[in-house]
């Protein structure tokens, strides 16, 4: 019999950190991907091979640009949607100090435009296919006990909410708002106790893990639920 074409998965947003070190993962675990960064793609292109490697360069900010990745892929089956793209915005200070251009800045880039890039998608998405969107711990309101990053956890519980919102609109697909894990990238700093590939790997295998699931769940890398 002729072998199974390889699975397709979408990385929006891996240019370097976890969404590079996603697609390594899928291309060593015999997938295609289509990996989409805004500009600098030199550490993709590093990465190979160029039959099962796809370069897209776009921006999540930009929906006209998204819409004309969607058009690109034309009829494109995709068995994994993974919004990977998001910012940190400042940690330190209490959201009342920050400006509100900078709050709608985190707040659009983490919650507001995955949602528009994963709608963009969502008719391309084979069947069992799975979106997933790249969340955080610091995005559970009930394990919250120290504060911080105000700004940013706020933007996360609001992207695990529009992600259940999301999974009510199109039943039938398993839809994962998914904690990485405190991990050594620009954001996590070099204290953290992951490295990326240690990370991503997991995740990965929650993500196998749940193929063919449905409904709307938010895990941690190691595969256990979090407390909303």
């Amino acid at each position: 019999m002729p072998a199974s074409p390889p699975r397709t998965a979408l990385l929006v947003g891996a240019s370097r950190g976890l969404g590079l070190g996603l697609a390594r993962a899928y291309l060593a675990r015999g997938w295609r991907v289509i990996a989409t960064a805004r500009a600098d793609d030199a550490a993709l292109r590093a990465l190979g091979p160029r039959d099962r490697l796809v370069i897209e360069h776009v921006d999540i900010a930009d929906r006209s640009a998204v819409s004309a990745l969607r058009a690109r892929l034309g009829q494109e089956r995709i068995d994994l949607l993974f919004v990977v793209a998001g910012i940190s915005g400042p940690i330190e200070e209490p959201i009342h100090a920050i400006a509100p251009e900078v709050v709608a800045r985190v707040y659009l880039t983490n919650a507001y435009y995955p949602l528009c890039c994963a709608e963009a998608f969502a008719d391309r998405l084979a069947p069992q296919g799975t979106i997933a969107f790249m969340s955080s711990f610091l995005g559970s309101i009930a394990s919250n006990e120290d504060a911080g990053w105000e700004t940013y956890r706020a933007s996360k519980a609001a992207l695990n909410m529009l992600a259940h919102n999301f999974a009510v609109r199109h039943p039938g697909h398993c839809v994962l708002s998914i904690s990485p894990g405190w991990v050594r990238t620009d954001m996590g700093g070099p204290e953290a106790p992951l490295d990326v590939d240690t990370s991503v790997n997991a995740v990965a295998d929650v993500i196998e893990a749940r193929r063919g699931q449905t409904g709307h769940a938010y895990v941690h890398y190691d595969g256990h639920e979090l407390p909303w």
